[in-house]
């Protein structure tokens, strides 16, 4: 009797989960059926939506509406924008990776043909294009009375694209050109119809010849006068490589200016971190305290070397458009500000040589040069080469040729003279040099203060003598230092934090002397 019991519990048990099972089966294709149904959305399907948000920004200009057909409102050009910049970057990435992924998209059935074929013969050829637009000039000539068809003509697209074969580099193409463009507007997005080439209207700019301050030769020119710097590199004591973080202080900040200016200083340099400014999403914030710190600069009589880009690694052409964003907003902004001498595009970006390519570096920093001096022709602009064998790189693109030294006082002038050789008719600045005042325990009887400053009277000597522009590095010891600026070993951050000319408890060493001839 027990066991019949049992039998019928277990049974009850088995039709009651095998009921909940089929509950849970019907419950799972109805779901599948109303999201077929319905349609997915296109920009969840799509993995490049985030990325085309995050890293292609190319410039986007609109010329005043003079459209033939109906009025379009904002929103509609908004759409309308926003799925033709897709277009182009799906079709980046589809050269790039000989994948047609994402181009159903945004191309109708015929154009995408082309596409599709193209991206095989890549592949079968095994050609790997990667390339991107940096800006695009539309005016919209057509937009059609029910709303679904536009045309309009995108002027003077600037496009890079590095050509491979088998990952081996065949060229590189820097081309200007202009399209026609219709798009159709299907199932709420809207697709390129046709992409014609045609003749471009090539923008001309021409550089206003009274900028404030000029590179002429080997020398830099502030108000019709040679400018020569003396000058150092800048952190405040209580927030090395955090300057514009939230313990932001004016205050501190007028107080160092004030000094840097009465010991006989005449520049300051300063770094602007790319990510904690916010990308290519400028914040607000950021940009009041590089405003209220170039207001000091200006009231303190000193200039500003502005270093953009500080901790940016990356250089892959596909985020050519965020860093050009990030950019534009900032020299924009300050393009007239005063206390500006020049803009430092990147702090020792041949220390990324190895990591991630010489070309790919210096690429990305000659079409930021360029874009740089087409926004402000007031100010100079320089790259901050971490080594003297690296500095003549680019030379015909900047305005003055930065570098770096670390090495012993007493090989400086060769080093110096090797430089000025192959960058000549340029102004040489050697924007960071200094020594360390820490000695290791294995050095106890060496004094750490006498030889660094031993090494800066050695130092200012040369720039004495023969009239040299320098930047030292720099203006305090400090009692921390982030392991994103030099690792996480012990010897390497001690030996950092005690650069300084004054020690942490705001006391001058003796290297204070030797701060400037």
């Amino acid at each position: 009797m027990e066991t019949n019991k049992q039998k019928k519990i277990i049974k009850g048990v088995l039709l009651l989960g095998f009921i909940l099972l089929m509950l849970l089966m019907i419950l799972g294709f109805s779901n599948i059926l109303i999201y077929f149904n319905s349609g997915a959305d296109r920009e969840s399907m799509l993995h490049s939506e985030f990325q085309t948000e995050q890293t292609y920004v190319p410039h986007v200009i609109w010329s005043p509406l003079r459209n033939q057909g109906r009025r379009v409102h904002k929103e509609a050009l908004e759409k309308i924008e926003k799925d033709y910049i897709k277009s182009w970057y799906v079709k980046s990435i589809g050269y790039k990776n000989n994948l047609p992924f994402g181009i159903d998209d945004y191309y109708t059935d015929s154009s995408r043909v082309n596409l599709y074929h193209a991206i095989a013969y890549n592949k079968q050829q095994n050609l790997v294009i990667d390339g991107t637009t940096l800006n695009h000039n539309l005016t919209l000539n057509f937009y059609s009375e029910d709303g679904t068809l536009a045309v309009f003509t995108d002027n003077s697209v600037k496009q890079y694209q590095r050509v491979f074969k088998r990952n081996k580099l065949q060229f590189i193409v820097k081309d200007t050109s202009s399209y026609k463009v219709m798009m159709l507007l299907e199932d709420g997005f809207w697709r390129v119809r046709h992409l014609q080439r045609i003749k471009s209207k090539e923008r001309i700019s021409i550089p206003d010849p009274s900028g404030w301050i000029k590179a002429e030769k080997d020398q830099i020119i502030v108000a019709n006068k040679q400018f020569i710097i003396k000058g150092i590199n800048y952190y405040p004591k209580e927030l090395p490589w955090a300057m514009f973080s939230k313990a932001f202080n004016p205050l501190k900040i007028d107080t160092d200016f004030e000094r840097i200016k009465n010991i006989g200083l005449n520049t300051v340099r300063i770094f602007v971190p790319y990510v904690a400014f916010g990308k290519s999403n400028v914040i607000n914030s950021k940009l009041n305290k590089l405003e209220q710190i170039l207001d000091i600069a200006e009231k303190q009589q000193l200039k500003v070397i502005v270093t953009l880009f500080d901790f940016y690694g990356d250089y892959t052409v596909l985020n050519w458009t965020e860093t050009r964003s990030h950019a534009r907003k900032i020299v924009a902004m300050f393009k007239n500000h005063a206390a500006i001498l020049a803009w430092d595009i990147k702090n020792e970006p041949d220390l990324d040589f190895k990591s991630r390519g010489e070309l790919e570096v210096t690429e990305w920093l000659s079409q930021m040069l360029t874009l740089i001096k087409e926004i402000d022709t007031n100010h100079l602009v320089t790259v901050g080469w971490a080594h003297p064998k690296n500095a003549h790189l680019l030379k015909n693109e900047v305005d003055i040729v930065s570098y770096h030294y670390y090495k012993s006082a007493n090989s400086f002038i060769k080093n110096h003279l090797q430089l000025k050789a192959r960058v000549a008719n340029k102004p040489l600045v050697l924007q960071e040099y200094g020594k360390s005042s820490y000695q290791f325990f294995w050095n106890p009887f060496i004094d750490g203060n006498q030889e660094q400053a031993r090494y800066h009277k050695k130092m200012q000597a040369h720039f004495k003598k023969d009239t040299l522009a320098f930047m030292s590095w720099c203006l305090y010891d400090y009692d921390t230092i982030p392991s994103s600026v030099v690792g996480d070993l012990f010897w390497r951050k001690r030996r950092q934090q005690y650069f300084g000319f004054i020690t942490t408890q705001g006391i001058p060493k003796q290297s204070f002397s030797f701060i400037t001839n």
